[in-house]
């Protein structure tokens, strides 16, 4: 064969394999994107019914990665947020709900918005959040990410809340659903569901708690009836009369309830004064309506022992005026001071 021959073929084949090459490289090369999410907990800490948690939020922090294209490629990803009610929930987030160690709840919500007027909920119902990434996307692989906030709320009202701790855990109950786009040249589409109209698609779980604790607690204004023993002439028989105190303590919680000897107490005998003449009128204070069990203020001696419930429970103070030397006409008074131990 001659040498001109042979070089002529060996120069086309190489040329060939040269094209067979590029060829490969271009037609090999596939986008794939990867979205991530992480969320910290929904931390209500310590409070009782009757001061109320204050508001709270977390933070979801996202972002998607694509694989390179070329040097002009670009991606966009349309993602959507899905918070359900957790693994302590009853099915809804109207509201959702903590549980404590004995099966108590202590209801919350979760927010799309700081005025608490949105509740974030699901894809479903259309309270979902979305956001969508654009990005470019060079040889060597391109991302884009970003943060949301969660606003969190115990309502008040909640005052038969058991003291514990709550929580509710969000193992696979907070997810986002994504699709993306990706192209070689230019700028990609986005998509215009989270469920279809992209070229990658997936879905990812967030998992986060939700926790809080009731601490046992008595609520530090409750009413108090004053006690009127009326307009007396001669104190030559005894004079009785009821008064309404209304503590307020958190549910099962054991309390005492103390009342002290007053302004003008003497040898333990509670008095009333009248301040202009220096005079007094004694009295006393008793737990019972035949005045027997005197109600002062040691505690697991002469206090009144009682378990809250949440609510205010009113109980009745007998008070009674002895007969004994009238004192000049006037106006008597004291001052009592209520104590509620827990």
């Amino acid at each position: 064969m001659p040498l001109t021959r042979l070089l002529a073929s060996a120069s086309n084949k190489v040329a060939a394999a040269g094209i067979l090459a590029l060829g490969t490289l271009f037609g090999s090369a596939h986008a794939a994107t990867n979205c991530s999410a992480s969320m910290t907990n929904v931390s209500f800490g310590s409070s009782d019914p009757f001061t109320g948690w204050s508001d709270v939020t977390a933070t979801i922090s996202y972002s998607c990665q694509t694989t390179g294209l070329s040097l002009l490629s670009s991606a966009a990803v349309r993602l959507c947020f899905s918070i359900f009610d957790g693994d302590s929930g009853t099915g809804s987030f109207f509201p959702r709900r903590m549980v404590s160690g004995g099966g108590d709840s202590l209801f919350f919500n979760l927010y799309r918005d700081a005025s608490y007027s949105q509740i974030w909920g699901t894809f479903a119902s259309g309270q979902h959040v979305e956001r969508v990434l654009q990005y470019s996307v060079p040889l060597l692989g391109g991302s884009g990410g970003g943060f949301l906030t969660v606003y969190g709320r115990i309502p008040s009202n909640q005052n038969t809340a058991v003291p514990g701790s709550y929580l509710n855990y969000f193992s696979s109950d907070a997810i986002v659903l994504f699709q993306a786009n990706e192209v070689l040249l230019g700028s990609a589409s986005v998509p215009n569901s989270c469920l279809s109209g992209g070229v990658s698609s997936g879905l990812v779980p967030f998992p986060f708690f939700a926790t809080a604790v009731v601490d046992a607690a008595c609520n530090p204004t409750f009413a108090v009836q004053d006690m009127d023993f009326g307009t007396q002439g001669l104190l030559d028989t005894p004079v009785d009369v009821t008064a309404t105190i209304s503590p307020q303590c958190t549910n099962t919680t054991v309390y005492q309830i103390g009342l002290d000897d007053g302004l003008h107490a003497s040898g333990g005998q509670r008095r009333m004064r009248n301040p202009l003449t220096g005079r007094h009128v004694a009295y006393d204070l008793y737990q019972d309506v035949g005045r027997s069990l005197r109600w002062g203020n040691t505690v697991g001696v002469d206090t009144v022992a009682t378990t809250g419930t949440g609510n205010a429970q009113p109980r009745a103070i007998y008070g009674r005026v002895d007969a004994q030397a009238t004192p000049p006409s006037g106006s008597y008074s004291d001052t009592i001071t209520v104590t509620i131990t827990y």
